[in-house]
């Protein structure tokens, strides 16, 4: 069975976290999602792990959530997205991100919550909530306002519009925009130069910036969980997911009368 994340720890004290779902453009399974827990957990509690470098397998970064996964979680039980979620918001060593190609809904947020991002010139991102009828998720309603302004961020998720690398970075949501051939060299360069310092000024210095907002991203990622018990499912969504499988514009209109 193919591990759906890999890791690798360099001599610099660097952990490599790959997403590793390439056939899938790295779309979080149920699995996924606990691995990538799993890996945080490990990293948190090993004092040879200074910082860690998150990545995708093959062209992409991630395309999000795989709907699929959702058909294998009983009621009542907390999904394998929202543990792993948590498990990275309250990570408290850097991390550093390098993505190329599609970063979509559960791929956009996740960088959100990186410390440093870098991002290939074939980066194709997006906030797909409002065009899917749903809420945004993983505390991105908050996130994405405290990264880069109120006005900005409600451009982006009202309109869901596409952003490219240069974009990310205008936005103020990438760190760079580089070669794809350069980006993870680049990332764990990067990685490299921070692991170069003691591992208990770097958990220190990421608490006294990230404990300030922690508090308010686990009470607005209970909301979000909110308006997505809401409004999947409901005809609107239900109209945005149909569309999407047959390749044509949701037609949210009719719902208006």
């Amino acid at each position: 069975m193919t591990e759906t994340v890999l890791t690798q720890l360099d001599e610099h004290g660097v952990l490599l976290v790959t997403l590793n779902r390439p056939e899938k453009k790295n779309a979080f399974n149920n699995a996924q999602w606990l691995a990538l827990k799993s890996a945080l957990e490990s990293a948190q509690d090993d004092a040879s792990v200074a910082c860690v470098v998150i990545t995708g397998a093959g062209q992409d970064f991630s395309a999000g959530v795989d709907l699929n996964s959702f058909a294998d979680v009983k009621e009542g039980e907390e999904h394998p997205f929202d543990v792993s979620a948590r498990a990275l918001v309250d990570f408290n060593k850097p991390v550093v991100s390098a993505a190329k190609g599609v970063a979509i809904g559960g791929g956009a947020t996740l960088l959100l919550h990186t410390d440093v991002v870098y991002v290939g010139d074939s980066l194709r991102m997006r906030f797909p909530f409002a065009n899917l009828g749903l809420v945004p998720e993983w505390g991105s309603s908050y996130q994405l306002q405290a990264i880069i302004g109120a006005r900005r961020a409600a451009e982006l998720m009202y309109t869901a519009q596409w952003l490219d690398a240069q974009s990310a970075v205008d936005y103020g949501i990438a760190t760079e925009r580089v070669a794809d051939d350069q980006l993870l060299d680049k990332a764990l360069s990067k990685a490299r130069e921070i692991a170069q310092w003691p591992v208990t000024s770097l958990v220190a210095t990421k608490k006294l910036m990230r404990d300030v907002h922690r508090e308010t991203l686990h009470k607005v990622m209970d909301m979000e969980a909110a308006g997505m018990e809401q409004l999947a499912g409901k005809p609107e969504n239900i109209e945005a997911v149909v569309a999407f499988m047959e390749k044509r514009e949701p037609d949210f209109k009719q719902f208006r009368r």
